[in-house]
C-alpha cells in the first residue's frame, strides 16, 4: 500500500501548545503544535497504557530538548517526534506520522 498525504484540517483548528484529534480512515490521530506554532507533530491518539483515545488532550511540553506529550490520565510521556515512550518501555511506543503545513492547511502522510 502506498502512502499518501491527506488534508486533515486548518492550523487554527489546533490550540497553541496543545492538541486535537482527527479521524483518518477509521484511525484517530492526534495533532500537536508548540506555542509559537513553528513545529507540528502527529501521533496515535491511543495511549497504550490503558488503551484509551486520550493523547490529543495530553499535556504538551519538552524534556531535555525533546518535545513530548503526557497522557492526561496516567502521565506516561511520549516523544512527539518519534512516538517513543520516554520512560524507556519500548512496548509502549506509539506511532508518529509525517506532517506538513501548506497555506494554513494541515496534511498528514498515511
Amino acid at each position: 500500500m502506498s502512502k499518501q498525504w491527506i488534508k486533515v484540517g486548518q492550523t487554527n483548528d489546533i490550540p497553541s501548545s496543545g492538541g486535537a484529534c482527527t479521524l483518518v480512515d477509521g484511525k484517530q490521530i492526534a495533532i500537536f503544535t508548540d506555542s509559537d506554532r513553528a513545529n507540528w507533530y502527529a501521533t496515535d491518539n491511543l495511549c497504550p497504557h490503558k488503551q484509551q483515545m486520550v493523547l490529543s488532550r495530553g499535556l504538551v511540553g519538552c524534556e531535555n530538548g525533546e518535545p513530548k506529550v503526557a497522557c492526561p490520565l496516567h502521565k506516561h510521556t511520549f516523544s512527539l517526534k518519534t512516538g517513543e515512550h520516554m520512560g524507556g518501555d519500548k512496548t509502549m511506543n506509539i506511532q508518529s506520522f509525517p506532517i506538513r503545513i501548506e497555506n494554513e492547511e494541515i496534511f498528514i502522510e498515511i
